[in-house]
């Protein structure tokens, strides 16, 4: 994803440039660092699975977002640069059409033993001493552009976290023996949830998308433009997983008048019956699974009892569409979420806070207000993922990273338990098919205001 040359410049606000080369320094190290302690739980038969075609093995995660800083940075910018291998572009590029050394297909990533993990972090070191040099080094007359590719680089690796610990969530569930990413994540507190609120909105004439000004965004987020909302309400906190019971005790799979026509069909070719993850307990007989203590949930820290209070996760948006109808409400739109989100604070459970899974919302304050509007779950929008008006995709290969995705899928909104803290905004538009339901992606939902 890329943004264009004018919002760096303008996020880097008035720092002379040796503070923004300190300041980006410092976050590629930082974010690096991150991708590699993800990694460390694994044992290295993990780095090379794949068990679906939208996943990736973590080998090759660690590896492509290398291959982003050797290849927009080190090549273009580092005179003497040697490239780490000559066939690592062809294998780590993952579908950038215009760098012209095509790309291995995405779903045969899993059936390759070699590079070996060890030969991957070789390169990852010989790009990190490759970007410290550059950092160094770089004449003024370069700088404008290397930063804007470095921002994108970071950002664009943060965004591969979060598929490392999706993809590795996957990995381990596909697995009989349901092994633990870590033993010693932590549990939710028992209890069940709070009832959820509705919130109101005056709509009205509002503007959505990136303020240039306040930071990094990516090129999709532009440009800022008007919207006139009706008014509306949200709820106060996301979807729970007794509540979503609630609609699976009531047929909510069985029932095709709940479903868009292509939900319906993928209810049917899938055997879809509950979440992705969920599981009946032991001891549990078929029909008689409508408590919470019936199902058992995979989660990163292994499988463990599904906790009502908890939101719901890992359903796709035809679920999440199904459930909504169902529940006598809908699915925001992604300008009702967003000017519902502005200028709130962007706090919550992301990765930084180390869970690794979505907890039961924070109690209620005396001020009210929207909660778990980011961290926990990607919120499903009822927002076609879309150009906004205006939009032009950026010139080059950085530019195919959005604007050629903008067909069939949908927009989610908030970040999740696997997203940095620091990579969300109000303004951030993240985009999936709509029957996929690996990523951390929950429910909130809307209703018109009567």
């Amino acid at each position: 994803m890329q943004q264009d040359s004018s919002s760096l410049q303008q996020s880097a606000g008035g720092a002379s440039a040796a503070d923004a080369r300190s300041r980006l320094a410092a976050d590629y190290g930082r974010v690096r660092a991150l991708s590699e302690q993800l990694c460390e739980p694994l044992a290295v038969e993990d780095y090379v699975l794949q068990t679906a075609v939208e996943t990736s093995p973590p080998r090759w995660h660690i590896a492509h977002v290398s291959w982003f800083f050797e290849t927009f940075l080190l090549r273009p910018f580092l005179p003497g640069y040697r490239v780490f291998h000559p066939r690592f572009e062809y294998l780590f590029n993952s579908y950038y059409e215009q760098t012209e050394t095509g790309f291995w297909p995405r779903p045969e990533r899993g059936l390759l033993s070699r590079p070996t993990v060890a030969e991957v972090y070789d390169y990852r070191r010989h790009v990190d001493a490759g970007m410290a040099r550059l950092l160094a080094d770089c004449a003024d007359e370069h700088w404008p552009m290397v930063a804007e590719r470095l921002a994108i680089g970071i950002n664009h690796e943060q965004q591969h976290q979060e598929l490392l610990v999706t993809d590795i969530k996957h990995n381990l569930a596909y697995n009989p023996l349901k092994p633990a990413y870590r033993e010693d994540l932590p549990q939710a507190p028992a209890g069940d949830p709070d009832a959820a609120a509705y919130l109101h909105f005056d709509g009205g004439r509002d503007e959505i998308g990136a303020d240039l000004a306040a930071g990094f965004a990516y090129d999709n987020e532009t440009p800022r433009h008007p919207v006139l909302l009706r008014p509306y309400r949200l709820a106060d906190r996301l979807v729970t997983n007794a509540e979503y019971l609630e609609f699976i005790n009531d047929g909510g799979y069985r029932n095709p008048a709940l479903w868009l026509a292509d939900g319906w069909a993928a209810v049917q070719a899938n055997g879809w019956r509950a979440p992705l993850y969920w599981e009946p307990a032991d001891r549990a007989r078929e029909g008689d699974l409508g408590s919470a203590d019936a199902w058992r949930q995979m989660t990163l820290g292994g499988l463990r009892a599904l906790s009502p209070a908890e939101p719901v996760c890992h359903v796709s948006y035809f679920e999440a569409e199904a459930f909504a109808r169902w529940a006598g409400k809908r699915l925001p739109t992604e300008a009702e979420w967003e000017a519902a989100a502005a200028g709130a604070p962007v706090t919550g459970n992301c990765v930084d806070q180390g869970r690794l899974h979505p907890m039961p919302a924070p109690a209620r304050t005396a001020g009210g207000g929207l909660r778990q509007l980011f961290g926990d779950c990607w919120e499903w929008t009822s927002s076609a993922y879309l150009a906004y008006p205006g939009y032009r995709p950026p010139a080059g290969a950085l530019g195919e990273y959005n604007g050629k995705f903008m067909c069939g899928q949908m927009v989610m909104r908030g970040g999740s338990c696997a997203t940095s803290q620091d990579h969300t905004r109000a303004s951030y538009r993240n985009f999936f098919y709509p029957h996929e339901r690996w990523q951390f992606k929950g429910i909130r939902l809307a209703e018109d205001q009567q």
